[in-house]
């Protein structure tokens, strides 16, 4: 049945990584995106000379993965930088208590002790958790055990609520207590100078990708599919949906027949977070020249409370730092020079006069963008690990899922969207597909057209 063998719903890394797989195999293969861009959630702005990343930054933990593999193989340039996972330590943060004061060694020491500490309670009171149990609940636990002063409970159960909104882009309480599970990092984190985006425009170039095409239908049989897009109708053998878990739950793709509990199920029970970008640069640093992050504990970072030194993209003094959550949520519906004007404010609790004047700023609104509905997907209260992965489908043998939400090892990672396309191209070619074949071929390519 149809003009092409599949059908690929979504120009993101998911997406262009199976329709280039299956490309790369000789099926005819058409991607159907809504933006004016390849990318999807990895966006890089380059308006102002150098790279901006709007939507994904980093390599979380590049031990033994096979995301890192293939930009080592793509000579893509990359810069260590290790605290895209929220830790307490294990690189230079200026800390600063409270009051705004800044903490000395002595004080930072006992504070990385004591988040120790009461992360290994908490690992023994997520093994003791029952369903239904939140986030919230396994922390309150775990800090009731730890027999610390009502003070510096204080400040951890800010530091936890933080990093569940950073990771997750999520309220604390409506995280299940297994939320942060797939949370460990393997090896150094990385950025990349050149702009993220890079990887999935290299993957996906030479494929016929219509852009500013959005699917709003998918009728699907064990015979085939038709996917609508506005009064187009393009059918197929197959379809694989790669687009954001937000935009699922949002109901803007309608399936006709429905989709099944064991897909629709775990659509529903996954959260989609929001979590937003604010790069501040500035003319003149005014923090440590060997500073990785800045961050606010207890009440003086209540709001704004982590900052990362990210200079080394553009050679300019700039910060990046973030809105998630319920916060998150909230500083999208204002003007961007309101949400810096309070960035800013809050900084300069810390430092003072010595925080000159934005030059420029980059704010995003992921939570407001049609295309994505959120940032990416977290472990909701009463979802599993399980849901992720039974979220990809396939129903009827023809209609596939991909995309980070639909991959439980590490969801909300650009590696997760890069390994489920994997999956998906390789569930529809019914063999397996050496990934670094995959790479190897992106390169000839790239050499043959420079010839």
């Amino acid at each position: 049945m149809g003009s092409f063998d599949t059908i690929v719903i979504g120009a993101g890394m998911s997406g262009v990584t199976a329709a280039r797989m299956l490309a790369d195999a000789g099926h005819r293969v058409v991607i159907l995106e809504g933006r004016d861009r390849v990318g999807g959630r990895m966006h890089t702005d380059r308006e102002a000379g150098f790279s901006v990343d709007r939507g994904a930054s980093w390599i979380h933990g590049i031990d033994g993965s096979p995301l890192w593999d293939l930009v080592q193989a793509l000579r893509i340039p990359t810069i260590e930088y290790t605290v895209g996972s929220f830790q307490v330590g294990g690189r230079p943060i200026e800390n600063f208590d409270g009051d705004g004061r800044p903490m000395g060694a002595d004080a930072t020491a006992q504070w990385i002790d004591d988040v120790d500490a009461v992360d290994r309670l908490l690992v023994e009171e997520i093994g003791a958790s029952s369903p239904g149990d939140t986030y919230l609940d396994v922390t309150e636990r775990a800090l009731d055990r730890s027999g610390l002063a009502p003070e510096r409970i204080d400040d951890i159960r800010e530091f936890f609520r933080h990093r569940v909104e950073e990771q997750c882009g999520a309220w604390i309480g409506d995280l299940d207590a297994h939320g942060l599970d797939e949370d460990a990092i393997d090896g150094d984190e990385v950025i990349f100078p050149r702009g993220y985006d890079e990887v999935p425009r290299r993957i996906g170039a030479g494929l016929d990708i219509r852009l500013e095409t959005t699917v709003t239908r998918v009728d699907h049989s064990s015979s085939g599919v038709v996917v609508h897009a506005g009064d187009t109708a393009f059918t197929a053998d197959q379809v694989v949906v790669t687009v954001p878990l937000g935009v699922l739950k949002a109901g803007a793709i309608a399936f006709d027949p429905a989709l099944p509990e064991a897909v629709a199920g775990p659509l529903t029970r996954l959260g989609m977070g929001v979590f937003n970008k604010v790069f501040i640069q500035f003319d003149r640093r005014f923090w440590n020249e060997d500073s990785y992050a800045l961050r606010a504990l207890g009440e003086a970072g209540e709001h704004w409370h982590s900052w990362y030194d990210v200079s080394a993209v553009s050679g300019l003094p700039t910060l990046l730092t973030f809105a998630a959550g319920p916060f998150g949520r909230r500083m999208q519906e204002l003007p961007d020079e309101d949400v810096v004007a309070d960035a800013v404010r809050a900084l300069r609790v810390l430092y003072g006069d010595a925080v000159g004047e934005p030059r420029a700023h980059w704010v995003t609104h992921w939570g407001q963008d049609e295309f994505s509905n959120g940032s990416y997907s977290h472990l909701a209260l009463g979802s599993s690990h399980h849901d992720h992965d039974d979220l990809a489908g396939p129903v009827d043998g023809v209609l596939h899922f991909a995309g980070e939400a639909t991959w439980g090892d590490e969801p909300a990672t650009v590696g997760a969207a890069y390994y489920s396309g994997h999956r998906a191209a390789e569930r529809i070619l019914g063999r397996a597909i050496d990934l670094d074949d995959f790479a190897a071929r992106i390169i000839e390519r790239e050499q043959r057209e420079v010839r």
